[in-house]
């Protein structure tokens, strides 16, 4: 196993199962896992407030690159919906005043696993009938006291986690339609890319794409984001060291050196879902023991303009032998927000 360069896809088709079609190759890279175990150290903690730690609020704007869609499971009317032309789609959540709403949840999941993929970290989650095949040392943090490095940003069993992701709300009303193609299972065991030596070798992310694959026959109407749809949200984080905030500015696309677009949602494969991330200010408390004590707290410093990229690249500077410069460079090349492709026209 080896951190040079991303790996390449198995040429072909899988073989067939269960009456399904054959499967094009997905357009998904393998980030390779750090041939080094990860370093578990305990977390800061919620007692207090470090004085040597960074605490505040990034206020964000997230511009749809590619449609999006985050399903809430439940079908609904098109007209329902203010979706004219579909008779009956599955939906996304909404504000009561009719705002697509992007949950915290999704975010933090998708953030999450970028941080991981570019630090030494285990895994968040992993699939029950492919524990065996995950390496030991990637297998998710159990002993809160004893964290990898996004255990101890973004939580772990019994650990809250440091940073708090708000929903993230469409700054206007409306949403438009459109049709998720079937997408089939990800087969990783037909898939010699996965595996070697029978493990697994790494972290899967999709390539961004030029457009998202719409109006497929045999395709699912769904509720979407349109591209262009602007949303608004937050990140509240505490007792973050330089470094670990460097690594989510990186994350967050806010490195001039490695840009990077989120994907949230489903349809993936088919180019649904990339986000692009502006930072709009920092809100940083000025005086933690007042703002605590009093009825009346006082008002945040707010890092904006050249202030704020100075902060940021501060951050982002501090973050070099944190982050893993392999990784990251593999994981710009797929998320890249210049560099894209067309989504695939068959099997997904």
């Amino acid at each position: 196993m080896t951190p040079q360069g991303p790996r390449p896809l198995p040429a072909g088709n899988p073989a067939r199962g269960r009456g399904e079609p054959a499967v094009a190759r997905k357009p998904y890279e393998l980030i390779p896992f750090p041939q080094q175990p990860p370093k578990l150290e305990h977390p800061a903690g919620h007692a207090k407030f470090h004085p040597d730690k960074l605490h505040g609020t990034l206020f964000l704007t997230l511009t749809v690159q590619t449609a999006l869609h985050i399903s809430t499971g439940h079908l609904a009317l098109g007209s329902d919906v203010g979706v004219n032309g579909i008779p009956v789609l599955k939906t996304m959540t909404t504000t009561p005043d009719g705002r697509l709403k992007i949950q915290g949840s999704s975010l933090k999941g998708a953030i999450r696993a970028m941080y991981e993929a570019i630090t030494n970290s285990t895994l968040a989650v992993m699939m029950s009938q492919y524990r065996n095949r995950i390496p030991p040392e990637r297998h998710p943090c159990r002993n809160k006291e004893q964290l990898c490095p996004a255990s101890r940003v973004f939580g772990a069993l019994n650990w809250q986690g440091l940073v708090e992701f708000r929903d993230a709300i469409a700054t206007g009303t409306g949403s438009g339609g459109g049709s998720l193609p079937p997408l089939y299972r990800p087969r990783p065991d037909q898939r010699r890319a996965y595996f070697e030596n029978g493990k697994a070798v790494g972290r899967k992310f999709y390539y961004t794409h030029r457009r998202a694959l719409q109006g497929h026959q045999k395709g699912t109407p769904t509720q979407q984001a349109a591209q262009n749809t602007v949303f608004k949200t937050q990140i509240h984080f505490k007792n973050l060291t330089p470094a670990e905030l460097g690594t989510l500015f990186t994350v967050l696309g806010q490195d001039p050196a490695h840009p990077l677009l989120l994907k949230v949602g489903g349809g993936k494969p088919v180019g649904l879902g990339s986000l692009q991330v502006t930072l709009d200010k920092i809100e940083q408390p000025r005086n933690l023991k007042e703002r605590y004590s009093r009825y009346d707290p006082p008002q945040a410093d707010t890092l904006e303009g050249e202030a704020l990229k100075a902060f940021v690249q501060k951050q982002i500077q501090a973050a070099q032998g944190y982050i893993l410069p392999d990784q990251l460079r593999q994981l710009a090349a797929i998320l890249s927000p210049t560099h894209l492709r067309e989504p695939p026209t068959t099997a997904y």
